[in-house]
Protein backbone atom coordinates (compact mmCIF):
# COMPACT_ATOMS: atom_id res chain seq x y z
CA UNK A 1 0.00 0.00 0.00
CA UNK A 2 1.58 3.61 -1.31
CA UNK A 3 1.52 6.74 0.44
CA UNK A 4 1.59 8.99 -2.60
CA UNK A 5 0.24 8.63 -6.48
CA UNK A 6 1.99 7.70 -9.24
CA UNK A 7 0.36 7.72 -12.51
CA UNK A 8 -3.06 9.41 -13.56
CA UNK A 9 -6.46 7.05 -12.98
CA UNK A 10 -9.20 6.26 -13.91
CA UNK A 11 -11.46 6.33 -11.21
CA UNK A 12 -10.01 8.23 -7.70
CA UNK A 13 -12.46 6.69 -4.40
CA UNK A 14 -12.30 8.78 -0.92
CA UNK A 15 -12.33 6.55 1.67
CA UNK A 16 -11.46 3.37 2.52
CA UNK A 17 -14.49 2.31 4.52
CA UNK A 18 -16.66 -0.87 3.46
CA UNK A 19 -18.52 1.18 0.81
CA UNK A 20 -15.14 2.58 -0.81
CA UNK A 21 -13.31 -0.72 -0.82
CA UNK A 22 -16.19 -2.52 -2.60
CA UNK A 23 -16.52 0.31 -5.08
CA UNK A 24 -13.05 -0.18 -6.03
CA UNK A 25 -12.66 -3.94 -6.03
CA UNK A 26 -15.92 -3.67 -8.45
CA UNK A 27 -14.43 -1.05 -10.70
CA UNK A 28 -11.26 -2.94 -11.10
CA UNK A 29 -12.41 -5.74 -12.15
CA UNK A 30 -14.36 -4.08 -15.01
CA UNK A 31 -10.83 -3.47 -16.25
CA UNK A 32 -10.49 0.18 -14.53
CA UNK A 33 -7.28 1.97 -12.59
CA UNK A 34 -8.23 2.73 -9.29
CA UNK A 35 -6.73 4.73 -6.42
CA UNK A 36 -8.67 4.97 -2.93
CA UNK A 37 -8.00 7.13 -0.56
CA UNK A 38 -8.12 7.02 3.02
CA UNK A 39 -7.93 9.49 5.86
CA UNK A 40 -7.36 7.42 8.89
CA UNK A 41 -3.59 6.34 9.16
CA UNK A 42 -4.00 2.99 8.14
CA UNK A 43 -7.04 1.17 6.95
CA UNK A 44 -9.64 -0.67 9.22
CA UNK A 45 -12.85 -0.48 11.08
CA UNK A 46 -13.94 -0.48 13.95
CA UNK A 47 -17.56 -1.82 15.36
CA UNK A 48 -18.74 -5.23 16.23
CA UNK A 49 -20.92 -7.73 14.16
CA UNK A 50 -22.72 -7.13 10.51
CA UNK A 51 -25.67 -9.09 9.11
CA UNK A 52 -25.21 -9.90 5.53
CA UNK A 53 -28.71 -10.50 3.83
CA UNK A 54 -28.97 -12.46 0.46
CA UNK A 55 -28.67 -9.50 -1.73
CA UNK A 56 -25.05 -8.66 -0.10
CA UNK A 57 -24.06 -12.61 -0.19
CA UNK A 58 -24.97 -12.88 -3.38
CA UNK A 59 -22.27 -9.93 -4.59
CA UNK A 60 -20.02 -11.51 -2.51
CA UNK A 61 -20.56 -14.39 -4.10
CA UNK A 62 -20.02 -12.66 -7.71
CA UNK A 63 -16.77 -11.21 -6.47
CA UNK A 64 -15.65 -14.49 -5.06
CA UNK A 65 -15.03 -13.75 -1.87
CA UNK A 66 -18.08 -15.34 -0.19
CA UNK A 67 -16.38 -18.66 0.61
CA UNK A 68 -13.73 -16.39 2.60
CA UNK A 69 -16.70 -14.45 4.61
CA UNK A 70 -18.00 -17.79 5.62
CA UNK A 71 -14.91 -19.32 6.78
CA UNK A 72 -14.88 -15.86 9.19
CA UNK A 73 -18.46 -15.57 9.77
CA UNK A 74 -21.65 -17.67 10.84
CA UNK A 75 -24.74 -18.97 8.87
CA UNK A 76 -27.20 -18.68 11.73
CA UNK A 77 -30.08 -20.97 11.18
CA UNK A 78 -32.90 -18.49 12.55
CA UNK A 79 -33.78 -15.29 12.88
CA UNK A 80 -36.32 -14.66 16.06
CA UNK A 81 -38.12 -11.43 17.24
CA UNK A 82 -38.78 -11.45 21.20
CA UNK A 83 -40.65 -9.62 23.19
CA UNK A 84 -38.20 -7.43 25.92
CA UNK A 85 -40.62 -7.67 28.20
CA UNK A 86 -42.09 -11.11 28.98
CA UNK A 87 -39.19 -12.83 26.75
CA UNK A 88 -42.38 -13.95 24.66
CA UNK A 89 -41.71 -15.30 20.74
CA UNK A 90 -43.08 -12.74 18.38
CA UNK A 91 -42.27 -14.32 15.00
CA UNK A 92 -39.22 -15.89 12.93
CA UNK A 93 -37.69 -16.43 9.50
CA UNK A 94 -36.00 -19.65 8.74
CA UNK A 95 -32.80 -18.32 7.34
CA UNK A 96 -31.84 -22.19 5.94
CA UNK A 97 -35.43 -21.83 3.83
CA UNK A 98 -33.77 -18.13 2.98
CA UNK A 99 -31.08 -19.20 1.45
CA UNK A 100 -33.01 -22.15 -0.66
CA UNK A 101 -35.27 -19.06 -1.74
CA UNK A 102 -32.81 -16.27 -2.51
CA UNK A 103 -29.76 -18.33 -3.76
CA UNK A 104 -27.87 -17.26 -1.06
CA UNK A 105 -27.45 -17.63 2.37
CA UNK A 106 -27.99 -14.93 5.39
CA UNK A 107 -24.47 -14.43 7.20
CA UNK A 108 -23.24 -12.14 10.00
CA UNK A 109 -19.90 -11.47 10.74
CA UNK A 110 -17.11 -9.15 12.04
CA UNK A 111 -17.16 -5.53 10.85
CA UNK A 112 -13.66 -5.84 10.64
CA UNK A 113 -13.49 -8.99 9.17
CA UNK A 114 -15.74 -7.92 5.95
CA UNK A 115 -13.55 -5.03 5.79
CA UNK A 116 -10.28 -7.19 6.10
CA UNK A 117 -12.21 -8.98 2.90
CA UNK A 118 -12.44 -6.38 1.00
CA UNK A 119 -8.94 -4.47 1.23
CA UNK A 120 -7.12 -7.73 0.66
CA UNK A 121 -9.05 -8.33 -2.44
CA UNK A 122 -8.22 -5.21 -3.04
CA UNK A 123 -4.77 -5.33 -3.30
CA UNK A 124 -4.83 -8.98 -5.05
CA UNK A 125 -6.77 -6.87 -7.90
CA UNK A 126 -4.08 -3.69 -7.86
CA UNK A 127 -6.27 -1.04 -6.48
CA UNK A 128 -3.73 1.94 -5.28
CA UNK A 129 -4.39 2.21 -1.41
CA UNK A 130 -3.38 5.31 0.28
CA UNK A 131 -3.59 6.40 3.87
CA UNK A 132 -3.43 9.59 5.78
CA UNK A 133 -5.29 11.28 3.23
CA UNK A 134 -7.90 13.88 4.17
CA UNK A 135 -9.91 15.61 1.28
CA UNK A 136 -11.28 18.81 1.82
CA UNK A 137 -12.80 19.97 -1.50
CA UNK A 138 -14.11 18.07 -4.77
CA UNK A 139 -14.43 20.04 -8.17
CA UNK A 140 -15.05 19.01 -11.55
CA UNK A 141 -13.05 19.82 -14.20
CA UNK A 142 -14.01 19.54 -17.82
CA UNK A 143 -14.79 15.80 -18.36
CA UNK A 144 -12.91 14.88 -14.91
CA UNK A 145 -12.94 15.77 -11.71
CA UNK A 146 -10.39 16.66 -8.67
CA UNK A 147 -9.72 16.46 -5.30
CA UNK A 148 -7.68 18.70 -2.64
CA UNK A 149 -6.24 17.59 0.62
CA UNK A 150 -5.07 19.18 4.05
CA UNK A 151 -1.48 18.69 2.79
CA UNK A 152 -2.33 21.09 0.38
CA UNK A 153 -1.59 17.75 -3.02
CA UNK A 154 -4.35 17.43 -5.59
CA UNK A 155 -5.48 14.59 -7.57
CA UNK A 156 -7.71 14.31 -10.70
CA UNK A 157 -9.50 11.58 -12.56
CA UNK A 158 -12.14 10.49 -15.07
CA UNK A 159 -14.61 10.37 -11.87
CA UNK A 160 -14.40 10.43 -8.52
CA UNK A 161 -16.51 8.42 -5.78
CA UNK A 162 -17.37 9.91 -2.62
CA UNK A 163 -17.67 7.27 0.13
CA UNK A 164 -16.95 9.90 2.81
CA UNK A 165 -19.08 9.00 5.06
CA UNK A 166 -22.21 10.11 7.26
CA UNK A 167 -20.22 13.59 7.45
CA UNK A 168 -19.34 14.16 3.49
CA UNK A 169 -18.02 16.64 2.52
CA UNK A 170 -18.39 15.87 -1.47
CA UNK A 171 -22.95 15.80 -0.13
CA UNK A 172 -22.75 20.01 0.27
CA UNK A 173 -22.39 19.80 -3.48
CA UNK A 174 -25.46 18.29 -3.97
CA UNK A 175 -27.64 19.61 -0.96
CA UNK A 176 -27.67 21.86 2.53
CA UNK A 177 -28.53 19.00 4.45
CA UNK A 178 -27.62 17.61 7.85
CA UNK A 179 -27.45 14.54 9.89
CA UNK A 180 -30.98 13.79 11.59
CA UNK A 181 -30.29 12.51 15.08
CA UNK A 182 -32.64 10.12 15.99
CA UNK A 183 -32.19 10.30 20.37
CA UNK A 184 -31.48 6.65 20.05
CA UNK A 185 -28.01 5.38 21.20
CA UNK A 186 -26.40 1.97 20.53
CA UNK A 187 -24.40 -0.02 22.78
CA UNK A 188 -21.89 -3.18 21.96
CA UNK A 189 -20.41 -5.82 22.96
CA UNK A 190 -18.40 -8.85 21.27
CA UNK A 191 -17.55 -11.29 24.17
CA UNK A 192 -16.00 -14.53 23.77
CA UNK A 193 -18.68 -17.20 23.85
CA UNK A 194 -18.13 -19.11 27.18
CA UNK A 195 -18.89 -16.00 28.71
CA UNK A 196 -22.60 -16.17 27.73
CA UNK A 197 -23.07 -20.25 27.96
CA UNK A 198 -25.31 -19.88 31.43
CA UNK A 199 -27.42 -16.84 29.67
CA UNK A 200 -30.41 -18.22 28.40
CA UNK A 201 -29.03 -17.76 24.64
CA UNK A 202 -29.79 -18.81 21.21
CA UNK A 203 -26.53 -20.61 20.15
CA UNK A 204 -27.35 -20.41 16.48
CA UNK A 205 -29.58 -17.85 15.58
CA UNK A 206 -29.65 -14.00 15.36
CA UNK A 207 -32.33 -12.58 18.45
CA UNK A 208 -33.73 -9.39 18.51
CA UNK A 209 -35.51 -8.37 21.87
CA UNK A 210 -37.78 -5.67 20.86
CA UNK A 211 -38.96 -3.01 23.82
CA UNK A 212 -40.58 -0.01 24.62
CA UNK A 213 -38.07 2.87 23.54
CA UNK A 214 -35.49 -0.07 23.98
CA UNK A 215 -34.29 -3.31 21.84
CA UNK A 216 -31.53 -5.86 22.25
CA UNK A 217 -29.68 -8.25 19.50
CA UNK A 218 -27.62 -11.20 19.58
CA UNK A 219 -25.94 -13.46 17.93
CA UNK A 220 -22.34 -15.59 17.46
CA UNK A 221 -19.94 -14.28 15.25
CA UNK A 222 -16.26 -15.84 14.42
CA UNK A 223 -17.72 -19.63 13.68
CA UNK A 224 -19.34 -19.53 16.86
CA UNK A 225 -16.24 -18.29 19.42
CA UNK A 226 -17.48 -14.90 19.88
CA UNK A 227 -20.94 -13.84 21.38
CA UNK A 228 -21.85 -10.18 19.70
CA UNK A 229 -24.58 -7.89 21.65
CA UNK A 230 -26.17 -4.54 20.79
CA UNK A 231 -28.37 -2.40 22.89
CA UNK A 232 -30.06 -0.08 22.03
CA UNK A 233 -32.32 2.98 23.53
CA UNK A 234 -33.95 6.18 23.12
CA UNK A 235 -31.89 8.74 25.36
CA UNK A 236 -33.99 11.08 27.60
CA UNK A 237 -31.24 13.55 27.70
CA UNK A 238 -30.86 13.88 23.80
CA UNK A 239 -35.12 14.53 23.83
CA UNK A 240 -33.74 17.43 26.45
CA UNK A 241 -31.15 18.81 24.01
CA UNK A 242 -28.34 17.94 26.29
CA UNK A 243 -24.92 17.67 24.94
CA UNK A 244 -24.01 14.77 27.17
CA UNK A 245 -26.05 11.65 26.43
CA UNK A 246 -26.52 8.07 25.96
CA UNK A 247 -24.21 6.94 28.64
CA UNK A 248 -24.76 4.32 30.65
CA UNK A 249 -26.35 5.55 33.47
CA UNK A 250 -29.45 5.84 30.86
CA UNK A 251 -28.34 2.48 28.83
CA UNK A 252 -29.76 0.38 32.63
CA UNK A 253 -32.41 2.69 32.73
CA UNK A 254 -33.54 2.13 29.72
CA UNK A 255 -33.85 -1.80 29.87
CA UNK A 256 -34.79 -1.42 33.61
CA UNK A 257 -38.24 -3.38 32.81
CA UNK A 258 -36.95 -5.81 30.49
CA UNK A 259 -36.50 -9.43 30.80
CA UNK A 260 -33.97 -11.79 32.49
CA UNK A 261 -32.07 -12.65 29.26
CA UNK A 262 -31.46 -8.79 28.74
CA UNK A 263 -30.33 -8.23 32.04
CA UNK A 264 -28.02 -11.00 31.93
CA UNK A 265 -26.47 -9.08 28.49
CA UNK A 266 -25.91 -5.99 29.79
CA UNK A 267 -23.27 -5.82 32.11
CA UNK A 268 -21.20 -7.26 29.08
CA UNK A 269 -21.93 -4.26 27.17
CA UNK A 270 -18.76 -2.08 26.29
CA UNK A 271 -19.16 1.11 28.67
CA UNK A 272 -16.43 3.19 27.73
CA UNK A 273 -17.82 3.91 23.97
CA UNK A 274 -21.44 4.05 22.42
CA UNK A 275 -22.81 4.69 19.12
CA UNK A 276 -25.08 8.14 18.74
CA UNK A 277 -27.35 7.10 16.04
CA UNK A 278 -28.14 9.62 12.85
CA UNK A 279 -29.49 9.02 9.27
CA UNK A 280 -30.08 11.90 6.48
CA UNK A 281 -33.33 12.68 4.68
CA UNK A 282 -33.28 10.74 1.74
CA UNK A 283 -32.36 12.84 -1.99
CA UNK A 284 -32.72 12.00 -5.16
CA UNK A 285 -29.70 13.57 -6.84
CA UNK A 286 -26.40 11.72 -5.54
CA UNK A 287 -24.13 12.70 -8.83
CA UNK A 288 -22.84 16.37 -9.80
CA UNK A 289 -20.71 16.30 -13.48
CA UNK A 290 -17.90 13.30 -12.52
CA UNK A 291 -18.65 13.44 -8.73
CA UNK A 292 -20.60 10.54 -7.55
CA UNK A 293 -22.09 9.83 -3.51
CA UNK A 294 -21.71 6.13 -2.56
CA UNK A 295 -22.71 4.74 0.78
CA UNK A 296 -23.37 6.66 3.51
CA UNK A 297 -22.49 9.67 2.02
CA UNK A 298 -25.63 9.40 -0.08
CA UNK A 299 -27.82 7.06 2.33
CA UNK A 300 -26.91 7.22 5.78
CA UNK A 301 -29.16 4.64 7.07
CA UNK A 302 -30.66 3.96 10.85
CA UNK A 303 -29.75 0.25 11.36
CA UNK A 304 -33.07 -1.52 12.01
CA UNK A 305 -33.22 -2.92 8.16
CA UNK A 306 -29.25 -4.16 8.57
CA UNK A 307 -28.73 -2.62 5.15
CA UNK A 308 -26.42 -0.10 5.77
CA UNK A 309 -23.01 -1.62 4.69
CA UNK A 310 -25.44 -3.47 1.77
CA UNK A 311 -26.31 -0.75 0.40
CA UNK A 312 -22.77 0.56 0.19
CA UNK A 313 -21.43 -2.81 -1.30
CA UNK A 314 -24.77 -3.02 -4.13
CA UNK A 315 -23.67 0.87 -4.97
CA UNK A 316 -20.52 -0.30 -6.15
CA UNK A 317 -21.46 -3.53 -7.56
CA UNK A 318 -24.58 -1.75 -9.53
CA UNK A 319 -21.55 0.96 -10.67
CA UNK A 320 -19.70 -1.77 -12.13
CA UNK A 321 -22.20 -3.95 -13.51
CA UNK A 322 -22.93 -0.25 -15.67
CA UNK A 323 -19.14 0.09 -16.49
CA UNK A 324 -19.26 -3.18 -18.02
CA UNK A 325 -22.53 -2.18 -20.30
CA UNK A 326 -20.82 0.93 -21.13
CA UNK A 327 -17.74 0.70 -21.98
CA UNK A 328 -15.55 0.77 -25.26
CA UNK A 329 -11.81 0.01 -25.77
CA UNK A 330 -9.05 1.73 -23.50
CA UNK A 331 -7.14 4.40 -25.49
CA UNK A 332 -3.84 6.69 -24.59
CA UNK A 333 -6.70 9.10 -23.59
CA UNK A 334 -8.91 7.39 -21.46
CA UNK A 335 -10.56 4.62 -20.05
CA UNK A 336 -13.00 4.29 -22.64
CA UNK A 337 -15.88 4.45 -20.52
CA UNK A 338 -19.15 6.37 -20.93
CA UNK A 339 -19.24 7.99 -17.56
CA UNK A 340 -22.51 10.52 -18.56
CA UNK A 341 -24.36 6.67 -19.15
CA UNK A 342 -22.93 5.05 -16.38
CA UNK A 343 -23.40 7.69 -13.87
CA UNK A 344 -27.02 8.35 -15.07
CA UNK A 345 -28.16 4.56 -14.89
CA UNK A 346 -26.49 4.43 -11.46
CA UNK A 347 -28.43 7.77 -10.53
CA UNK A 348 -31.87 6.12 -12.20
CA UNK A 349 -31.91 3.06 -9.93
CA UNK A 350 -30.00 4.05 -6.54
CA UNK A 351 -31.75 6.52 -4.80
CA UNK A 352 -35.04 5.30 -5.00
CA UNK A 353 -34.09 1.95 -3.49
CA UNK A 354 -31.72 3.85 -0.72
CA UNK A 355 -34.96 6.16 -0.13
CA UNK A 356 -37.20 3.18 0.58
CA UNK A 357 -34.60 1.61 2.73
CA UNK A 358 -34.06 4.27 4.63
CA UNK A 359 -38.10 5.32 5.21
CA UNK A 360 -38.52 1.41 6.33
CA UNK A 361 -35.54 1.44 8.41
CA UNK A 362 -37.32 4.36 10.32
CA UNK A 363 -40.73 3.16 10.62
CA UNK A 364 -39.18 -0.47 11.23
CA UNK A 365 -37.63 1.24 14.88
CA UNK A 366 -40.87 3.02 15.40
CA UNK A 367 -42.34 -0.44 15.32
CA UNK A 368 -39.55 -2.19 17.70
CA UNK A 369 -39.87 0.06 20.10
CA UNK A 370 -43.65 1.15 20.64
CA UNK A 371 -45.76 0.74 24.22
CA UNK A 372 -48.67 0.61 25.54
CA UNK A 373 -52.04 -0.90 23.38
CA UNK A 374 -49.72 -0.03 20.59
CA UNK A 375 -47.12 -3.06 21.73
CA UNK A 376 -49.89 -5.40 22.08
CA UNK A 377 -51.43 -4.74 18.79
CA UNK A 378 -47.89 -5.50 17.24
CA UNK A 379 -47.46 -8.37 18.99
CA UNK A 380 -50.60 -9.82 18.10
CA UNK A 381 -49.88 -9.03 14.20
CA UNK A 382 -46.49 -10.38 14.57
CA UNK A 383 -47.54 -13.74 16.03
CA UNK A 384 -50.11 -14.22 13.22
CA UNK A 385 -47.24 -14.06 10.70
CA UNK A 386 -46.47 -17.60 9.05
CA UNK A 387 -42.85 -18.58 9.38
CA UNK A 388 -42.52 -18.91 5.83
CA UNK A 389 -44.33 -15.39 4.49
CA UNK A 390 -42.04 -13.65 2.99
CA UNK A 391 -43.96 -10.33 1.55
CA UNK A 392 -41.82 -7.91 3.82
CA UNK A 393 -38.34 -9.07 2.95
CA UNK A 394 -38.99 -10.17 -0.88
CA UNK A 395 -38.15 -6.52 -1.66
CA UNK A 396 -34.90 -6.11 -0.30
CA UNK A 397 -33.77 -9.74 -0.15
CA UNK A 398 -34.04 -10.93 -4.37
CA UNK A 399 -31.41 -9.72 -6.83
CA UNK A 400 -30.02 -5.74 -6.55
CA UNK A 401 -31.54 -3.94 -9.47
CA UNK A 402 -29.78 -2.37 -12.33
CA UNK A 403 -32.58 -0.70 -13.61
CA UNK A 404 -35.74 1.00 -12.13
CA UNK A 405 -37.57 -1.52 -13.96
CA UNK A 406 -35.78 -4.56 -11.71
CA UNK A 407 -36.85 -2.71 -8.44
CA UNK A 408 -39.61 -4.75 -6.93
CA UNK A 409 -42.99 -3.83 -5.27
CA UNK A 410 -43.05 -2.74 -1.87
CA UNK A 411 -44.61 -4.86 1.01
CA UNK A 412 -48.17 -3.61 2.32
CA UNK A 413 -48.10 -2.23 5.86
CA UNK A 414 -50.64 -3.62 8.07
CA UNK A 415 -52.20 -0.90 10.40
CA UNK A 416 -51.68 -1.91 13.95
CA UNK A 417 -55.42 -1.13 14.41
CA UNK A 418 -56.35 -4.62 12.75
CA UNK A 419 -54.84 -6.16 15.21
CA UNK A 420 -57.08 -9.10 17.46
CA UNK A 421 -56.19 -7.92 20.79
Amino acid sequence: MGTSPSTRTDVIVIGGGIGGLSAALALTRRGLRVRVYEQAPAFGEVGAGLQLAPNCTRILDHYGLLEEATALGVLPETMVMKDSVDAGELTRLDLRDVERRYGHPYLVIHRSDLHGILLRACDRAGVELLTDAHCTRYENIDGAARVRFTDGSVDEAEVVIAADGLHSVARELLVGDEPVNSAYVAYRGAVPFETVTGNDIHEKDVVVYVGPRCHFVQYPLRGGETFNQVAVFESPKALAGEGDWGTPDELDAAFAGTCDQVQKGLPLMWRDRWWRMYDRDPITTWVTGRIALLGDAAHPPLQYMAQGAIMAIEDGWVLGEHVAAQRAQRTEDGSGVDWDRVLAAYEAVRPEHCRRVVTTARAWGELWHLEGVRRLQRNALLRGRGVHDYAFVDWIFGPTALTPEDEPEMFRPIPLDSAPL
